[in-house]
């Protein structure tokens, strides 16, 4: 499976939804179950969120929370314009999209904006 950056975003915006304290099951319009946990697996790699991960199963797992990485993430990209600028950014320049590039990127685009205000 490819890793979509667009959709690894969509996963963090879900899972800051959970209530505190309790476990979900994470959906996403227009995934299915396997990508949405490949992604949340992926999150939980980069150590963005915390999750469960049942056995060997494609599509089980339960999400709790972002951590202090992942909502830093987040709220640098959860602005469509700023995702938008990143991603663009780093395709013009590396020509690939990386979650290391895109925290590096986000960065910059927020200062650039600070800047502009």
């Amino acid at each position: 499976m490819t890793r979509d950056m667009d959709l690894f975003r969509k996963v963090l915006l879900e899972i800051e939804q959970v209530p505190p304290g309790q476990w979900r099951q994470i959906n996403v319009a227009g995934a299915t179950s396997e990508e949405v946990r490949y992604h949340a697996k992926l999150a939980d790699d980069a150590g963005f969120v915390e999750a469960r991960f049942l056995g060997n199963s494609t599509t089980e797992f339960a999400a709790q929370r972002l951590t202090n990485s992942g909502h830093e993430f987040l709220e640098a990209a959860r602005n469509d314009n700023l995702w938008l600028a990143a991603k663009k950014k780093m395709m013009d320049s590396a020509g690939v999209l990386t979650i290391e590039g895109l925290k590096l990127v986000l960065q910059e685009v927020v200062k650039a904006a600070l800047h502009r205000t």
